[in-house]
């Protein structure tokens, strides 16, 4: 989601900075273009150093019935690994 929002930024701040030949007298589109363009890059980096920093877990739930007490039992384990 942030990779796209980044790309996306990035995007519309090139269309505003290099595409359009609109002058307006409040508002300066090539500044804003430039922002944009920034917050896309750093948006973009986030997104990527976040999805690096993910980890894989994983839980695995087994269910059965105690025989003595006649009532159902369930284990739930999670493992996480650490590489990935």
């Amino acid at each position: 989601m942030s990779i796209g929002l980044g790309i996306f930024l990035f995007v519309v701040g090139a269309i505003l900075t290099f595409a359009l030949n609109v002058t307006l007298d409040w508002i300066d589109l090539d500044l804003v273009g430039y922002l944009l363009m920034g917050a896309g890059a750093v948006v973009t980096i986030i997104g990527i150093a976040l999805l690096a920093r993910r980890r894989q877990t994983v839980t695995t739930e087994r269910s059965g019935v105690d025989p003595v007490a006649n009532e159902r039992v369930t284990r739930r384990s999670t493992e996480s690994d650490p590489l990935a």
